[in-house]
């Protein structure tokens, strides 16, 4: 994955976000997805492949019943 400006992607907090601050922001990509925390949002984040968010998105899935 290539380099890319945080500020251009859409950042969305959850809805379950709670008062305190204590969440993460994702934005989809064009390959992907970011993840950064909304307490920092010039501090980096994390980007994974479609692929791999996917498969992230099905064990979690499954665990959660």
């Amino acid at each position: 994955m290539t380099p890319f400006d945080m500020h251009r992607p859409t950042w969305r907090k959850s809805s379950f976000s709670v008062e305190n601050g204590q969440c993460v922001e994702l934005a989809a990509l064009t390959d992907g997805l970011a993840i950064r925390d909304s307490k920092n949002p010039t501090g980096g984040a994390l980007r994974f492949p479609a692929s791999s968010w996917r498969a992230a998105r099905a064990a979690i899935a499954v665990t959660s019943g």
